[in-house]
C-alpha cells in the first residue's frame, strides 16, 4: 500500500495497516471456500467461528470478568442511548446522567423519552471544557444508575478518574474504547460503537453485568432486550457481519501488540507529543479543554486566527494530514489518536505544526 494519508479522522477511525491487508488477502476467497465470508449465511460454520472468537478477544483483551455479558448488537452507540433506559429503568426508580458535552447531552435527550432521568452534573455552564470531580456528581434517592460518556469526542475531555458512587454506573465509551483498564466492579452496562477504536462503522460491542438481566424490561420488542440477546448469542438477527470480522483481526492487533496495557501506555504517549507541541507553542497553538481533563483519543486545539488555522488545515491538507477540521458545532482542529494510529504520524504531525508556526508568525 503507498500514498497513504495520515487519517485523524475522529470517526470512522484509522485502522491497523495489517488488519486491512489481511483482510483484503480473504475478501473474496475466504478459507478457500470459494465466496467471500460477506456472502455466507450468518449460521453457517465459518462466521460462528469468527463471531464467537471475536467475543473471547474482546473478553480476553478488554481484561472483562465473566460475569459480564458480551454483545454485538447494530445501531452504534446511539442506539443504546435509548436501549439502556429501557431496559434498567422501572417505574419506580431513576436515572443520573453526567452532561459533559455532545454525546453525553444526546443519551440525556434519548433517555428522558423512557423514564425518569436527572443531571447530576451539568457542564454546560463550564463551556463543556472539563469533567467533574466525584464531589460534583449528586445522586438522588431511588437511582438505579448513573450515565456517563468517558470520552467526549467532540470537546475533547475525558473521565481520568472513574466516577465512584452509590449506585452502579454505566459509560458510553465510544471514542476511548479498549484504550485503558476499566474498574469493572463499579459498572452494570459498558457499551460503545466500534467505529473509533475497534473496527468499521455498524455496531456497538456492549457488556452488561449478567445479574441485571433477570430484572430488565421484558415489555419490549425483542432485538431490544438484553436477556434475549443474550439468549441468542447476539443473532436474533442477521448480525453485523463484516464489522465483526474486522472487530476480531483489530482484538488480534492488539492482543499481539501487548494487550490493553500497552494500548494504554501508547495512547498517552501520543497524546503527550501533541500537547507538548501546542503547550510549548508560546501560545500559538492553544487547548480549549482543562489540562487535568484532557481526552488522550481526540486532541482539540485552536489556533490565533480563524484565517490561520483554514491556512493550516488547507496546508496539512495537501501534506497528507487529514481530517484535521474540528467538529462543525465547535469549529477549530482536532486530531483523533486512536489505538492504531502510529506514533509516526503523530511525530510528523507535530514536524508539520513546528513548521508552520514559523512559516506564518501570528
Amino acid at each position: 500500500m503507498i500514498n497513504r494519508v495520515h487519517n485523524f479522522s475522529a470517526g470512522p477511525c484509522t485502522l491497523p495497516l495489517e488488519v486491512l491487508e489481511e483482510a483484503r488477502e480473504e475478501f473474496v476467497n475466504y478459507q478457500e471456500s470459494g465466496m467471500s465470508l460477506i456472502e455466507m449465511s450468518h449460521r453457517g460454520k465459518h462466521f460462528d467461528a469468527v463471531h464467537n472468537e471475536a467475543i473471547q478477544l474482546a473478553r480476553e483483551v478488554f481484561e472483562v470478568p465473566e460475569d459480564f455479558c458480551i454483545l454485538f448488537l447494530q445501531g452504534g452507540a446511539t442506539l443504546q442511548f435509548s436501549m439502556v433506559p429501557m431496559n434498567l429503568l422501572g417505574d419506580k426508580c431513576k436515572a443520573a446522567y453526567i452532561d459533559s458535552g455532545s454525546w453525553g447531552s444526546a443519551a440525556i435527550a434519548d433517555a428522558r423519552i423512557y423514564g425518569s432521568v436527572y443531571t447530576a452534573w451539568d457542564g454546560n455552564e463550564y463551556n463543556y471544557s472539563r469533567m467533574p470531580s466525584l464531589d460534583e456528581i449528586h445522586i438522588k434517592t431511588n437511582t438505579r444508575y448513573l450515565h456517563i460518556t468517558s470520552n467526549e469526542t467532540i470537546g475533547g475531555i475525558r473521565f481520568v478518574e472513574w466516577p465512584d458512587v452509590n449506585v452502579p454506573v454505566v459509560a458510553d465509551m465510544s471514542s476511548d474504547y479498549m484504550s485503558r483498564r476499566i474498574p469493572w466492579q463499579l459498572f452494570d452496562v459498558v457499551y460503545g460503537g466500534v467505529q473509533k477504536n475497534l473496527g468499521p462503522a455498524g455496531m456497538a460491542v456492549v457488556f452488561v453485568r449478567q445479574s441485571i438481566l433477570s430484572a430488565c424490561n421484558k415489555n419490549l420488542g425483542r432485538y431490544l432486550r438484553y436477556d434475549l440477546q443474550l439468549d441468542s448469542n447476539s443473532m436474533l438477527n442477521t448480525p453485523p457481519v463484516f464489522p465483526i470480522y474486522l472487530l476480531g483481526k483489530v482484538l488480534r492487533w492488539m492482543r499481539l501488540g501487548g494487550g490493553i496495557e500497552a494500548m494504554e501506555r501508547a495512547a498517552e504517549e501520543k497524546a503527550a507529543l501533541l500537547y507538548s507541541a501546542i503547550d510549548n507553542s508560546s501560545g500559538y497553538f492553544s487547548s480549549p479543554v482543562d489540562e487535568h481533563d484532557r481526552s488522550v483519543m481526540n486532541v482539540v486545539f485552536r489556533l490565533p486566527t480563524p484565517d490561520l488555522e483554514n491556512l493550516f488545515l488547507g496546508e496539512a491538507n495537501g501534506a497528507g494530514f487529514v481530517n484535521l477540521k474540528g467538529h462543525r458545532s465547535v469549529g477549530g482542529c482536532r486530531a483523533s489518536i486512536y489505538n492504531a494510529m502510529p506514533r509516526s504520524s503523530v511525530e510528523l504531525l507535530v514536524d508539520f505544526m513546528k513548521s508552520f508556526q514559523l512559516s506564518n508568525p501570528a
